[in-house]
């Protein structure tokens, strides 16, 4: 058959077809285009106004922490703390708005978290004692010295940052230089960041109430002091014997180092993986799991209890209470704590995980206490049972009352009047009260159900 010829009109249809198909491809490509590059500044201009943010809190965290120094009475220098402590957490906020900031800005993170936590402990401390020491008052100088010139350092490059003889990473490219790789795997040059980390101011020693003190880092373990070292042979035999298993089952899967340096070993039981850990000082469990899933529970809380407590007093753990549990999948973990003389010890933590089928321990943890047992010189307490009572919340019901040591926030201890209370809609809430001083140390809400305690 002939092929029809077109016409002209239809061919003149046709391509007006394909041209306004042609343009409206080309016209959304250069609307995502448009929308990608605005979208790039959209996150260029953000990174900028986070690194402006981090910059002007620098600042002022500097001038607070100077006019901390010259403060001399406790609504001052709370307030200054207050204020102190809102610009290192507002500083911290703007950091981590800019790719790998915390990574890169290491120091300055690290600088920036122990200057809001010695500010908050600073506060704390003026609150009991009126004010602080001139050792405190010399902490806060340094710490300011250290941010004028870090704010100094940020400043210039901010500035060189707004004139464009600098410019911040995106995402990708921070990745991939972090990676050390780039097309042929050639490792590139460091970030601007550079600029402030290789020039970052020396830092103070602060020793305080705080997790972040400077005591922490040297710490060593109390239970393992003058202790000799032990062959990893003798590592073997102490996880064995701990858990009533043959030497031989036990294989070395790791050797590590840090504050309680380790053997790991682990050994197929029960069809599951026991992993154990013996500290290379002293020979003692550290940790240990099973990974055995638990079958249908035959034994109740209470029982599993008191199998851990006997457990735990046959491994040379006597004169343990425990406190709070929790039951996860048919293995229960208990908290226990030592008691001296009455008073229960918190800081000398053990946890024991029993399986509710086979009554079998499947999982232990002791560095509380190995970093913390030892006899301590409990004080008296200068303020009685009652006193301390007073000071518990009239919204509150106490329900029992016992002496405890707890831990602080920087690993030091004090004695407590330990109050377990009643509020009108029946939840428990724990509240600490110095013992010496009469002063509220801590509260504690207790939420409870049949699975356990999680403590708040």
């Amino acid at each position: 058959m002939e092929q029809r010829k077109k016409s002209p009109r239809q061919l003149a249809r046709r391509v007006s077809f394909l041209a306004a198909a042609f343009a409206v491809v080309a016209g959304l490509a250069v609307q995502g285009q448009m929308e990608a590059a605005a979208y790039r500044r959209y996150l260029t201009n953000n990174r900028l106004h986070a690194f402006a943010e981090l910059s002007a809190n620098l600042g002022q965290l500097g001038t607070d922490l100077q006019k901390g120094v010259y403060a001399t009475t406790p609504s001052m220098l709370g307030a200054l703390c207050t204020q102190i402590f809102g610009r290192a957490m507002s500083a911290q906020m703007a950091l981590g708005e800019l790719p790998y900031g915390n990574i890169e800005l290491e120091q300055t993170a690290a600088f920036l978290a122990k200057t809001g936590d010695y500010a908050a402990a600073l506060s704390r401390s003026a609150a009991v004692n009126g004010t602080c020491s001139e050792e405190e008052r010399e902490g806060l100088r340094s710490l300011a010295d250290a941010a004028a010139t870090l704010s100094s350092q940020v400043s210039a490059l901010q500035a060189d940052l707004l004139s464009g003889a600098a410019t911040l990473e995106d995402m990708d490219t921070a990745e991939a230089r972090l990676s050390g790789q780039e097309g042929g795997g050639q490792e590139l040059a460091g970030s601007v960041y550079q600029t402030v980390e290789e020039d970052f101011p020396e830092l103070p020693t602060l020793i305080y109430d705080g997790p972040f003190s400077d005591h922490i880092t040297g710490r060593a373990p109390r239970m393992l002091e003058g202790l000799a070292q032990v062959t990893q042979e003798d590592a073997r035999l102490a996880a064995a014997k701990f858990f009533d298993l043959e030497p031989e089952l036990f294989s070395l899967v790791s050797s590590g180092e840090g504050t309680l340096p380790t053997y790991g070993f682990s050994a197929a039981v029960d069809g599951g993986e026991l992993y154990v850990e013996v500290t290379k000082q002293g020979g003692l469990v550290l940790e240990a799991i099973n990974s055995r899933s638990a079958g249908t529970a035959t034994l109740s809380q209470e029982e599993a209890a008191a199998l851990a407590r006997d457990f735990l007093a046959s491994r040379g753990y006597p004169s343990m209470r425990e406190s709070y549990f929790i039951d996860q999948g048919g293995v229960i973990t208990i908290n226990f704590a030592s008691v001296q003389g009455g008073v229960l010890c918190y800081p000398d933590l053990v946890k024991v995980s029993v399986a509710l089928d086979t009554g079998r321990v499947v999982g232990f943890e002791s560095e509380g206490y190995l970093m913390n047992h030892m006899i301590r010189d409990l004080p008296a307490p200068a303020v009685t049972e009652a006193e301390a009572q007073a000071v518990v919340s009239p919204a509150l019901t106490v329900l029992s009352h016992q002496l405890a040591v707890i831990p602080t926030g920087g690993e030091y201890e004090v004695l407590c009047h330990e109050f377990k209370c009643q509020d009108e809609d029946g939840r428990h809430v724990i509240v600490y009260v110095n013992a010496q001083n009469g002063q509220e140390e801590k509260i504690l809400l207790l939420l409870e159900d049949e699975n356990g305690t999680l403590v708040l």
